[in-house]
């Protein structure tokens, strides 16, 4: 209260309506406080009445810069009231706090006290108590530099991503602040302020006129004896130092020999991407823009793009003082639970903290971590990068990424085993002409992943370019196509061998250096094993060309027709599991149209090796012919549905119950599916139209 310089109440306050524009008179300092109303007073909490300290509350200090009030600071820099708290100079902040109720009871004016809840700000280190001081700082005037960085961002010379972390740029440099640049810290720039002491002149920093800035003392003492000629002085440079992100801002520029034209600066500023996390977009990337146009002239980069902040299990961010940071190679190398509790004991944690922290590694880690490598993290937190919301961390997902890493090398070496001891690739990848269903299938389904993976990357959309990667590989690559050509491997012709090794070739070279970017360890220890196309003398994977989109292996229609043997085999395998059939099971395929029989029929074989193990005869039926009875049935799509025999006699009702929330499912998706079509606008091109029609008519087909 000694620093009080204002009383606030509500404006509409009937109580003290009649007090506004008055003044109070303070009981110990004598000076008169003046009576206003603020809108943030809240009426109904204590007396409605609320004091204003303006230099000592981060809150008062927002309404005396609003109501133009005194800011008078009472406290020294060791704690002790100063002669602004009258007659209580000298006493420490705590004491002073039970002279106060003294002096106001013997003044008559003590009324009483109560509790009241409130958040005090402690020191993380000692736990003293913080109390907001005002002292004499250096600050930037910001708009006349925020304006070009706003513009460079507006025109397109600087490209943000995500669109998100723009629009919170654009934000911010639109309602900028004046910057306090001064630091009381030991490490980093000196503020280049020197302070002109006279004999008889004022103390130091107490005349903001008797400073003056440059780069060196020679320099500042130019300039102070131009500015007061003819007098005797000594300079004393100001002790604070400069804001760590003021320091942080110049990097593009200063680490390349500016202020001299230096042939670095010349050749590798402006740079093209800078890659960074969304918290400092302010801190750092807008200084940065701001200092390297002032300063140069130019643009420090040309691309932001704004990654997500890793946080833990609980959506907390990482903290040293949490102890909840995870070292990268405990994922890589694996360790035990005794392993990160031992390794919070050593720094300067207090040991509340490190019991804290070890309750939380017990109950996000009870068995540790287990070895992942370092191509799983890698791909893991790749996948991670929405360009949104931040990351919270799960080790499964790292572990699953891990199985995935031995999914590409079991699928390696599966190629490797089965390529001829001499085997010689074709001189260049793509079609020959030869190529049966599955192979065009998958060189259709590598080139669009190459096409997806390629536009995701120039959009800088890294989760999308690793979820098309692990598309392919996993759910094409090796749960069709490797399945599918085991048996013509074995079984085929010399020509169907030949034909069909020279696909997964070139299926999996491709797919390795589809790959590399996200996972290049592994991709570079198992692409170094397969044998190189005539001519070829790459020597790394690093350096070998990117798959690319090629329209030659663009075929449609092939995929149209794979997809319905995938889907026939896939309406296999779920009836037999359905009707927990363990052997001698027999399937019917009935085709709805001519050309899906000529496809059923043509590829029986591939569909029965992908209906699994289970499945012991599979027949295709002709259109106009039915099934055999005693079948359940699957609908595929429009085009083809398949049945299940099953042994003995079948109970109509017991199926029809079986099949009844199917029913009600696929009546659900009709009608989202009709929706979706319905909110089509007529700028959607009719590719899009027609397979949203497409998908329509297949969910038909199941009601």
């Amino acid at each position: 209260m000694l620093g009080d310089s204002g009383v606030a109440v509500h404006p509409s306050d009937e109580r003290y309506k009649h007090l506004l524009g008055k003044h109070v008179r303070h009981p110990f300092t004598k000076r008169l406080l003046p009576i206003f109303g603020d809108d943030t007073v809240e009426k109904d909490f204590g007396t409605g009445a609320v004091k204003i300290t303006p230099a000592h509350d981060f809150n008062d200090f927002k309404r005396g810069k609003e109501h133009n009030l005194e800011f008078i600071n009472i406290l020294n820099d060791d704690g002790t009231m100063n002669s602004n708290a009258g007659p209580f100079e000298g006493q420490k902040r705590f004491d002073v706090r039970y002279t106060v109720i003294t002096e106001l009871e013997k003044l008559g004016l003590f009324v009483g006290k109560a509790n009241n809840k409130m958040v005090i700000p402690l020191c993380s280190k000692s736990k003293d108590v913080i109390e907001p001081v005002l002292k004499p700082q250096w600050w930037m005037s910001m708009k006349p530099l925020a304006e070009p960085a706003l513009n460079a961002v507006t025109d397109g010379t600087i490209k943000i991503k995500p669109e998100s972390a723009e629009r919170q740029y654009r934000r911010w440099m639109e309602n900028i602040d004046d910057w306090c640049l001064s630091r009381q810290l030991w490490w980093g720039h000196q503020v280049p302020a020197f302070y002109v002491k006279m004999q008889d002149g004022p103390e130091f920093d107490t005349d903001a006129d008797h400073w003056v800035c440059a780069p060196d003392e020679a320099q500042a003492r130019e300039k102070a004896q131009k500015k007061f000629p003819g007098k005797e002085f000594t300079l004393q440079r100001d002790p604070d130092c400069l804001d760590t992100w003021f320091s942080s801002g110049l990097w593009p520029f200063s680490t390349l020999g500016w202020p001299n034209k230096t042939n670095d600066l010349e050749k590798l500023y402006p740079t093209s991407v800078l890659e960074t996390g969304w918290d400092i977009l302010f801190f750092w990337v807008a200084r940065m823009i701001m200092f390297g146009l002032k300063m140069t002239g130019k643009v420090p980069f040309t691309e932001v793009y704004c990654h997500s902040l890793i946080r833990d299990s609980e959506g907390r961010k990482m903290s040293k003082s949490l102890g909840n940071v995870i070292d990268p190679v405990d994922i890589m190398d694996g360790i035990a639970l005794e392993g990160l509790t031992d390794k919070l004991k050593v720094g300067n944690l207090a040991a509340k903290e490190i019991e804290r922290a070890a309750k939380w590694q017990k109950q996000a880690f009870p068995d540790g971590i287990d070895e992942c490598g370092a191509d799983a993290l890698r791909f893991s937190l790749i996948n991670y990068t929405t360009g949104g919301g931040d990351i919270n961390f799960d080790v499964k997902v790292m572990r699953s990424y891990r199985n995935f890493c031995n999914k590409i090398y079991q699928a390696t070496k599966f190629v490797l085993g089965n390529l001829p001891q001499n085997y010689t690739p074709p001189a260049k990848g793509g079609k020959s002409g030869n190529e049966s269903l599955p192979e065009r299938w998958i060189l259709h389904k590598l080139t669009h992943a190459a096409k997806r993976v390629n536009e995701a990357l120039a959009e800088r959309e890294f989760s999308q370019a690793t979820q098309s990667t692990h598309q392919y590989w996993l759910y094409e690559l090796c749960d069709v196509y490797i399945e599918n050509s085991k048996a013509i491997i074995r079984d085929g012709s010399e020509a169907e061998k030949k034909s069909a090794l020279d696909t997964l070739y070139t299926a999996l070279d491709d797919a390795l250096r589809m790959m590399h970017p996200f996972m290049p360890f592994l991709t570079e220890e198992l692409w170094q094993r397969l044998p190189r196309r005539p001519g070829d003398n790459t020597k790394s994977i690093v350096v070998a060309a990117y798959p690319q989109y090629d329209q030659s292996m663009d075929d449609p229609k092939s995929e149209h027709d794979y997809e319905i043997i995938l889907g026939c085999s896939k309406g296999v395998r779920s009836l037999i599991q359905e009707c927990s059939i363990k052997e001698d099971g027999k399937a019917f395929v009935q085709p709805l149209n001519e050309d899906t029989y000529r496809t059923a029929s043509a590829e029986q074989p591939a569909i029965k090796i992908l209906s699994g193990k289970y499945l012991s005869e599979l027949t295709v039926l002709e259109p106009s012919q039915g099934p055999p009875a005693g079948c359940v049935v699957y609908p595929v799509s429009a085009d083809v549905a398949v049945f299940l025999q099953l042994p003995g006699s079948v109970d109509a009702q017991k199926e029809i119950q079986k099949m009844k929330p199917k029913m009600t499912k696929a009546a659900d998706a009709v009608k989202q599916q009709q929706t979706v079509l319905g909110s089509l606008s007529q700028q959607v091109s009719e590719e899009v139209r027609k397979k949203e029609e497409l998908h329509l008519k297949d969910l038909q087909s199941e009601q």
